[in-house]
């Protein structure tokens, strides 16, 4: 496998892709497992600097079926981590988005990569819009299900797959021993990159969402395809269209992730260590 041959080429099969890009995170880390896979999402970036060391940094570019996020807020790059216990976790700034037209499987190649080196548990950070009208921005939010509304899904063929408990249910009582006031919600995933409408969010409450947003639902579903236990944790950054009369930007969105990135960043840390 080259770094040439394309993920979305459908005669080339995405596990392959995946163990190609773990082969080389091996070789360049001569770490041969991981124990855990983070993906950090808008506001939760500095965790990186909690989390243990960093031995190894390897641009996105230079993996095979990763690209250079197109969205700011989001690392170039693959870091290899030590933690402080001797546990070896593999943080993934190079997310793909639906909304960023590079098809399905792109936005599963993460979870993919991270299964293919040897993590058990998947780790996912997101920023979320909040349904729930007393969420205000800065509230950490463990997800606890989710709504699909991509329209998509990365699975293909044949491939059925038990979504029962998706977010670990084991691994979000670990997390509310560390913080026992932590939020949990449905989330509402659609494809975007438009924020959505007053009717969408309305529409959404009907159907049981607590939060929205644009990302983590096709890696959850490739996550628990390839066998890892997840768990999601969104930071609240606005109030969703309707709940709020204030108008949504990501530069807000972003500005918001700032303020409350290093209260993110000890949390999750703190739960990494238990997991």
């Amino acid at each position: 496998m080259t770094r040439q041959q394309p993920l979305d080429d459908p005669d080339v099969s995405p596990f392959d892709v995946a163990r190609a890009a773990a082969e080389r995170i091996a070789t360049v880390t001569g770490v041969e497992r991981h124990d855990i896979a983070i993906t950090l999402g808008s506001g939760w970036a500095s965790a990186i600097n909690l989390l243990g060391e960093v031995t190894h940094e390897i641009p996105a570019r230079e993996l095979p079926g990763f690209h250079v996020p197109s969205v700011p807020g989001h690392s170039p790059t693959i870091r290899s981590v030590r933690s402080s216990s001797g546990s070896h976790l593999l943080v993934l700034g190079a997310r793909s988005h639906l909304y960023e037209g590079r098809g399905v499987r792109s936005v599963a190649h993460g979870a993919r990569v991270s299964a293919a080196c040897g993590a058990r548990v998947f780790v996912m950070t997101n920023a979320s819009g909040a349904i729930r009208p007393e969420w205000g921005p800065g509230t950490a939010v463990l997800i606890n299900d989710h709504i699909n509304f991509t329209g998509v899904s990365p699975l293909e063929g044949a491939t059925f797959i038990d979504m029962k408990d998706a977010y670990s249910t084991r691994l979000r009582t670990i997390a509310k021993t560390v913080d026992a006031t932590l939020e949990e919600g449905v989330y509402f995933g659609l494809r975007g990159p438009q924020y959505e409408t007053p009717a969408e969010i309305r529409a959404a409450r009907v159907l049981g969402a607590d939060l929205v947003g644009m990302s983590t639902v096709i890696e959850t579903i490739s996550a628990r395809e390839s066998g890892l236990e997840v768990l999601g944790l969104a930071l609240i950054t606005n109030r969703a269209a309707g709940v709020s009369d204030d108008v949504l930007t990501h530069d807000a969105v972003l500005a918001a992730g700032r303020q409350a990135e290093p209260r993110m960043a000890s949390l999750l840390a703190r739960i990494v260590e238990h997991l």
